[in-house]
């Protein structure tokens, strides 16, 4: 893209590239958190965000930051806890800001550094054990209600058990003892 390329595009795809390069939405994606046309609904999602824009005059990152929670809760039964949804919203909203003001160039430099910075992502993926390779031995290791051995016990750290609480809706919340 161009300097004359129109101030929509430029935006329409820099909301493609902060999403994209959102670990949130990627994990969502690669953990089949929105089943199996989970890459079809980030699509879909890159889609509707930025015509959320379009559609809404003068936004801002809270209003942002909510329609986005909605959708990943909807369609990827996700929440977020971490500050990224609240970070992503303010660069949506810098960004349109200024493709609004006619600084298309600073955003496509922008969106250039984040899709240079995100090519040297790596890409982890856990094969996934045959029956063969998967012993009871294994299997009973893995367990989580084991007691521990008294040589494990004494190499980890000693830090409050965490409370499990089942919500209402069906979520199931942990917390950390304080």
């Amino acid at each position: 893209m161009d300097a004359s390329t129109p101030a929509r595009e430029v935006f329409m795809n820099a909301v493609r590239v902060l999403l994209s390069t959102w670990p949130v939405l990627q994990i969502a994606v690669d953990n089949g958190f929105g089943g199996a046309f989970g890459q079809q609904k980030a699509e879909w999602m890159i889609d509707v965000v930025g015509k959320y824009f379009y559609e809404n005059s003068d936004l801002v990152p809270s209003e942002v930051e909510d329609y986005i929670s909605v959708l990943l809760d909807q369609e990827f039964n996700t929440e977020v806890d971490d500050g990224s949804l609240a970070q992503l919203s303010q660069q949506m909203c810098s960004m349109f800001s200024q493709c609004q003001q006619g600084a298309t160039e600073k955003v496509q430099q922008t969106i250039a550094s984040l899709a240079e910075k995100n090519s040297g992502r790596a890409k982890v993926s856990v094969p996934a054990p045959s029956d063969e390779e998967e012993s009871e031995e294994e299997t009973e290791a893995m367990e989580c209600d084991a007691a521990p051995s008294s040589s494990q016990a004494t190499a980890l750290p000693s830090s409050p058990p965490a409370k499990t609480e089942e919500e209402e809706d069906g979520w199931t919340t942990v917390r950390k003892k304080k």
